[in-house]
């Protein structure tokens, strides 16, 4: 039965922080998620207190240009989940089909069936999609892979799709839990999975992969280098483009392979 209301939180901020601060929101909620220039717009028949709290901790953990203001609406209730799933339209990244579960897989890609109201991965973001697009030319069968920051687990997903075997790491349970999810959704097995970061992985790998944010690639940077095997490679993404020279000079020490621009968005791959 349909409640007659709901909660509509609409957060306000400078255009070039909406995709940073939605993954945010996508990570910490698995309601509907609209953004636009300059808002993003949450709606559940739930309390979003939560979320706006959560988004307030997180403005004075990030620097001071990232300014939000928030409203928190009750409304009357319309059929807002069936208009979202409406506007998500699947997608081709690299040698893989992203798609809802209310689509049909297809013939001639590799599918991956992910709802896009979970953790943050979609492939409909430009760092989701130009790593999708990574994966396709670098991972190869029997490669062993770990997704750092793993979100949806859609990555790592990819590299299993490919014929590798997979980790997974991520510092959000909710995040962790989706990830679960979705590849028991896409009937796929990992290896390992956990809550929290490369610093507790046991191995090393062929492949690295991190789509996080540029400060915290910086931050785990010597993890990552630590974890990726001699000739392995290194896939970053999450990157703003104004933060690429700082995170270059954090990986400095390998070769960069590639560089990739989509939007504002820098996903560098490097070889050790």
């Amino acid at each position: 039965m349909q409640n007659n209301s709901y909660q509509e939180l609409t957060v306000t901020l400078d255009d070039q922080y909406v995709d940073l601060i939605a993954d945010y929101i996508m990570n910490i909620c698995d309601e509907a998620v609209e953004f636009g220039t300059g808002k993003i717009i949450i709606r559940s028949e739930n309390d979003l207190t939560f979320v706006k709290d959560a988004l307030l901790s997180l403005q004075t953990d990030l620097p001071n240009d990232i300014h939000m203001d928030f409203t928190l609406e009750e409304k009357e209730n319309v059929d807002w989940i069936k208009a979202y799933q409406e506007s998500i339209e699947p997608i081709e990244a690299g040698k893989f089909y992203i798609f809802p579960s209310w689509y049909e897989p297809k013939e001639d890609l590799i599918n991956i069936k992910i709802d896009p109201a979970l953790a943050f991965g979609s492939g409909h973001h430009a760092t989701t999609y130009s790593c999708l697009q990574a994966i396709s030319e670098y991972v190869k069968p029997n490669d062993h892979v770990i997704d750092v920051g793993c979100g949806s687990g859609i990555l790592g997903l990819a590299a299993k799709k490919l014929g590798a075997t997979i980790e997974l790491c991520d510092t959000d349970p909710i995040s962790v839990d989706s990830c679960k999810e979705n590849f028991k959704l896409n009937e796929e097995t990992y290896d390992k999975l956990w809550e929290g970061s490369i610093d507790k992985a046991q191995n090393q790998y062929d492949i690295v992969i991190a789509n996080i944010i540029a400060d915290v690639l910086r931050f785990i940077a010597s993890d990552l280098k630590k974890a990726t095997k001699e000739n392995g490679y290194l896939i970053l993404s999450g990157i703003l483009d104004k933060k690429e020279e700082l995170v270059k000079d954090s990986f400095k020490d390998l070769n960069l392979e590639k560089r990739t621009l989509k939007d504002e968005w820098v996903t560098l791959i490097y070889k050790k």
